[in-house]
């Protein structure tokens, strides 16, 4: 069991969507006028005034047999209201805002290191796969449950990464598998070679700096985790006396090793 470890929070997006919309329930349409509404007062013009009044005279004029009846007024039409300048500014051109896509598929770092699938030490004889893990509910890094599989702990450095230490750990045995491959981490020399290869097919070399046991109480876990310090590759198992109080091996079996050629 490895030391508890600090997660990621997730940083959530939101996508920019071009247009106007609605409120959602608001009405789009015009609405009718209601029942009681007043209709506004028939206005007439200039020229309709005019043509009234020489109607009106027409049929007052001497010889129709009419009775005499007033005139219309002489008075001047109602000039017809001159239409008022608008002060309304025109409406400002918006410029077009790109849209971009904020599925998980696209937030995605187009750029990120190749994670590592495959660990080997071959002067000792390891080799076995290697799948991304993260933490377990009690705070401490997941592994498959084969020792056969390692585990490369997502969170932190990839081998191409510019900084930090990549984390790759195995059971040291299990009941479904029996003794697992990093069994053998104890035999590792300094200086001996270390090959990881990537998910793009490339390989990183990696020269063995040390090995040591230590208790699992004094694993410095925050060099294991470390994201800022100097490139490195740390491959962590179990080891030392088996404890049945607790289920699992006092110590944990640890080989540091740097880059070849930087």
């Amino acid at each position: 069991m490895l030391g508890p470890v600090r997660t990621v929070p997730r940083v959530t997006t939101t996508a920019v969507t071009r247009g106007t919309t609605h409120s959602r329930g608001a009405s789009c349409s015009a609405g009718r006028p209601g029942a009681g509404a007043r209709r506004r007062p028939w206005r007439t013009t200039g020229a309709a005034l005019a043509v009234l009044a020489v109607l009106v005279a027409g049929a007052c004029s001497p010889g129709n047999g009419a009775d005499a009846a007033p005139t219309a007024s002489s008075r001047p039409g109602t000039p017809a209201p001159r239409p008022t300048p608008s002060t309304t500014p025109p409406p400002a051109t918006v410029p077009e805002v790109p849209v971009r896509d904020a599925s998980l598929a696209a937030l995605e770092a187009p750029d990120a290191p190749p994670a590592p699938v495959r660990v080997t030490v071959p002067s000792v004889g390891v080799d076995l796969p290697v799948e991304p893990v993260g933490v377990d509910a009690d705070g401490t890094m997941a592994l498959p449950a084969s020792a056969d599989v390692a585990g490369w702990y997502q969170f932190g450095p990839a081998p191409a990464s510019p900084a930090g230490s990549t984390l790759v750990a195995a059971h040291v045995d299990a009941r479904s598998t029996g003794v697992g491959p990093f069994s053998r981490l104890r035999d590792v020399a300094v200086g001996a070679q270390v090959d990881v290869v990537q998910a793009d097919g490339t390989t990183t070399a990696y020269r063995v700096l040390d090995v040591v046991r230590i208790a699992k109480e004094e694993a410095p876990v925050d060099t294991w985790f470390d994201r800022d310090g100097p490139r490195r590759l740390v491959l962590v198992t179990c080891g030392g006396a088996f404890r049945r109080d607790v289920g699992h091996y006092a110590d944990n079996v640890v080989v540091t090793a740097e880059p070849i050629g930087g």
